[in-house]
């Protein structure tokens, strides 16, 4: 098939033309779920390549091992959707898409890698189109900037021209992706807003999700159902930026490590949060999460291993013993129940308030969380507001470990070396101590 027998209205649909055509120097797309933004897209760097030679496409995301299952997989099945599949050549190591009739490739990198980002090449014409997914998970604007100054490059000669592509949910009006794109007006910039309801592809069901959401929960509906941008009023966490933590040698005496737990399964994702907390100067760095649905017991136990926290003091939720007693079999020895009772939502949410909280930028589930996680005006409990019930298993896992924190009394010695992790004098912290 050629791309000229190709009926790309009846594969696309109907509310992306302008977007389709557009040649200007940034094409961002904000958008609801359900709204096909990232299979209009990769159908559109599909047959983009296919049109222009000499063309290429680096695929960008904030951590690199979430692609396999994003925007590799949408754009194979952009591949099939053209019927165009058996001119291409799609391997995950390296993680590449080769169109074999001229070699013009698809190349995905992450955020968490920048010296590899800025470098890479292509063997045959231009890397001249750049498509970054998820962009709500590039939380600072100068890792941006970084990628903005290399790729795209070279001088290209039309038809060809340089575009970079960034597609969103807008989780929060406050990121800086609202202001600089959304906000300013420029002659380089075409903005797009998208929702469910130009998706004709979806049937009853889908649709009724987002019925119910329209009245379970208005606030949600808004950014997931119609794309809107989110809104700030009534978070639980204000105090919270994105960034990485360098703690001297002098501070470590200061800082201690905590490790929290919520299980979920089919409809919710575990959810499994690292942080470091200094009582002293009231700070918190959240450094490593896991979000994952579908997760059996044992899964969970081989990713803490992975991660290095088996032999941690880890506060689960209470609700699940059998599931506790599960990891300790698996070799999770120091799984440790959390505590429930009377107002110990609002009790630990308002403990964790008088910290300023750091999140790494890797921490993509944790950012969103924070963003979105709010209070519900419709729940109270003793004539005290609760936060809503939802997204919000990451927070609860925070939560959980915090009841650590105020058993921890960090000191320094008169006289004495202070005793401390070397493997904290950067932003990764790898492990903890003995409470």
């Amino acid at each position: 098939m050629t791309m000229s027998e190709i009926k790309l209205s009846e594969i696309i649909g109907g509310g992306y033309d302008d977007f389709w055509s557009c040649e200007k120097r940034y094409r961002v797309l904000k958008g609801g779920k359900g709204s096909k933004k990232s299979a209009t897209t990769a159908l559109n760097f599909i047959f983009r390549l296919m049109k222009y030679e000499g063309s290429n496409l680096l695929v960008v995301r904030q951590v690199m091992n979430t692609h396999r299952d994003s925007t590799f997989a949408q754009l194979k099945w952009a591949q099939e959707r053209l019927g165009v599949s058996h001119l291409w050549k799609n391997t995950v190591s390296p993680m590449e898409m080769v169109y074999t009739p001229t070699g013009q490739k698809i190349i995905f990198r992450g955020f968490d890698d920048v010296l590899k980002l800025a470098s890479t090449t292509v063997p045959t014409g231009y890397l001249n189109f750049v498509w970054i997914e998820e962009a709500f998970e590039i939380s600072l604007e100068a890792d941006f900037d970084k990628l903005d100054l290399s790729v795209p490059r070279g001088n290209v000669e039309p038809p060809l021209y340089k575009q970079t592509t960034l597609t969103f949910n807008p989780w929060s009006g406050t990121h800086w992706l609202k202001k600089r794109f959304f906000d300013t007006e420029s002659e380089e910039t075409a903005t797009f807003s998208t929702n469910y309801l130009i998706n004709e592809f979806l049937d009853d069901t889908d649709r009724a999700v987002f019925e119910r959401m329209k009245k379970q929960n208005r606030r949600k509906y808004e950014v997931a159902g119609l794309g809107n941008w989110g809104i700030s009023e009534g978070l639980v966490y204000e105090n919270w930026t994105v960034g990485k933590k360098e703690i001297s040698k002098d501070e470590q005496y200061k800082w201690k490590s905590f490790f929290g737990l919520d299980y979920g399964y089919t409809n919710d994702p575990t959810g499994f949060v690292a942080f470091a907390a200094n009582p002293i100067d009231k700070e918190l760095y959240i450094y490593r999460e896991f979000c994952k649905r579908r997760m059996l017991n044992c899964d969970i136990a081989e990713e803490i291993k992975r991660l290095g926290f088996a032999k941690e003091r880890i506060r689960a939720d209470c609700a699940e013993p059998k599931s506790n007693d599960d990891l300790r079999r698996l070799g999770i020895s120091r799984i440790t129940p959390s505590v429930k009772g009377r107002d110990s939502i609002l009790n630990g949410i308002n403990a964790i308030n008088e910290y300023k909280i750091t999140v790494n930028p890797d921490c993509v589930n944790m950012i969103r969380e924070l963003s979105s996680y709010v209070y519900d005006d419709n729940a109270a409990e003793n004539g005290k507001r609760l936060p809503k019930d939802s997204d919000n298993h990451l927070c609860d896992a925070l939560r959980y470990a915090f009841e650590d924190v105020k058993r921890f009394h960090p000191r320094r010695e008169s006289g004495e070396e202070t005793d401390y992790r070397p493997d904290i004098t950067e932003s990764d912290f790898n492990g903890g101590w003995d409470i």
